[in-house]
């Protein structure tokens, strides 16, 4: 096969091989001498919530990695995003240092974490999001940052996003990753119950102003441009107003989800794309575009419909992590078959190299899990007794997994990926994103 083209329980208190070349992860442990008055929320000790790994080590066998310990120092004056006319150009010339990405792996709740994160990069990804993180419990908690946030020097552009409805926390938070990322972004779009309960995401688009403290807090004291993602309003006129008032709060970027707050549910409400391209039209800072992405003709045609600077997938990369790379899951080629051929790649061959990126990268099992039953669904809808291997399995270990995919291979299940068979289509996507 040619090598691809480089192309919750806490949170409701607010919440191919690898190349060897990948360095060692950077881990947000005690970053501390921030003092602060809560005590740390109860920890759960399920088996899913152990990291996958943790061998003792001696203090000459631990990774090296930079001191986390000290907040950053300002270099020049803090607010320079926003000053005048200057902040778009800052804005964009920001995007342009870091190659202008156009294909960007989406926050995702226990998805996006660093091992995920770096399989989308082998496989075409340009830029990424952490999941989300709860600002609060970030700052008061060593153990949640150590294992929630985790990074490493290739892992970038880096979006760290977070959850809040306090300016001040958020503020804390970001300082304690602004060093390590690109951006600083926030989560203004998660539409679920628990963002309700904790008053957070898509349920500030009831609060404006505070939206506006929480931007604006940033936008004048980090180091880095603050981004946000955001669902738009039922009516246009009001997503305008809200996109405008976010990039006049200081806002460097945003990335728009083209769904409303109560259309959570991705299969039965398309993104509304028109609305996407409003805003990018109204807009001097770059836009992002979220919703309707499955395969690469989306992203051709979501870019060219909406004039957005990249395009953000999430679902679809959970079930196929090599969707940036041009390959495709069978039930996305049925219709179209004779264009399509065997792209020598398959999602076994996807989840033995994350398995092997979590033995670099350690984190929680339930993480792993998760991303092993959205690669390998299809496979289990036809061997489903190796699902239930799986899901009878309270105590997962590396050996398991990869004995488990074995046992599917040695079954017969052949779920192979495809690729496009189409040389002007790939020219035409090239053009499109700028290659």
């Amino acid at each position: 096969m040619n090598k691809p083209k480089p192309l919750i329980s806490a949170i409701l208190n607010l919440n191919l091989h690898p190349k060897p070349l990948f360095s060692n992860p950077i881990h947000l442990m005690a970053l501390t001498q921030t003092r602060t008055t809560h005590s740390d929320p109860p920890q759960n000790d399920a088996e899913d919530d152990v990291l996958c790994s943790n061998p003792e080590q001696t203090q000459e066998e631990q990774p090296s990695s930079p001191s986390l310990d000290e907040t950053p120092s300002f270099v020049g004056s803090p607010g320079k995003y926003l000053t005048g006319v200057s902040r778009f150009e800052r804005a964009w010339a920001h995007w342009t240092k870091l190659g202008r990405p156009k294909l960007i792996v989406a926050p995702m709740v226990d998805n996006s974490e660093l091992p995920f994160r770096m399989l989308c990069r082998k496989y075409g990804a340009e830029a990424a999001y952490t999941p989300m993180l709860h600002s609060r419990i970030f700052n008061e908690n060593p153990k949640y940052r150590s294992e929630e946030f985790t990074t490493c020097k290739e892992d970038r552009p880096l979006f760290v996003q977070f959850c809040a409805n306090d300016p001040d926390i958020l503020l804390e938070a970001a300082r304690r990753v602004e060093s390590h990322c690109d951006y600083v972004d926030i989560n203004l779009g998660c539409p679920q119950r628990i963002a309700r309960r904790g008053y957070y995401g898509a349920f500030l688009m009831d609060n404006l102003p505070l939206v506006k403290s929480l931007v604006e807090k940033l936008a004048l004291n980090l180091n880095v441009p603050v981004s946000c993602k955001i669902r738009v309003f039922p009516k246009l006129e009001d997503t305008l107003k809200y996109a405008k008032m976010l990039e006049d709060a200081g806002c460097s970027l945003l990335a728009v989800h083209g769904r409303t707050r109560d259309e959570k549910d991705g299969k039965k409400f398309r993104a509304d794309w028109n609305a996407i391209k409003a805003v990018k039209n109204d807009l001097r800072i770059p836009v992002l575009a979220n919703g309707n992405i499955r395969h690469m003709d989306d992203v051709r045609n979501c870019l060219e419909k909406t004039g957005a600077d990249g395009v953000l997938s999430a679902e679809t990369l959970l079930e196929n992590p090599a969707l940036f790379a041009g390959f495709r899951t069978s039930n996305w080629v049925a219709d179209n078959e004779k264009d399509s051929i065997d792209g020598k790649l398959d999602q076994a061959d996807l989840v033995v190299q994350y398995l092997k990126l979590c033995e670099k990268y350690p984190v929680p099992w339930r993480m792993i899990r998760s991303h092993v039953h959205k690669m390998l669904g299809d496979w289990f809808r036809v061997q489903p007794q190796v699902r239930e291997e799986l899901n009878a399995q309270s105590r997962l270990t590396f050996e398991f997994l990869y004995g488990l995919v074995d046992q599917l291979r040695e079954l017969g299940v052949q779920v192979p990926l495809h690729q496009k068979d189409d040389a002007s289509a790939t020219g035409n996507l090239a053009e499109v994103i700028g290659i």
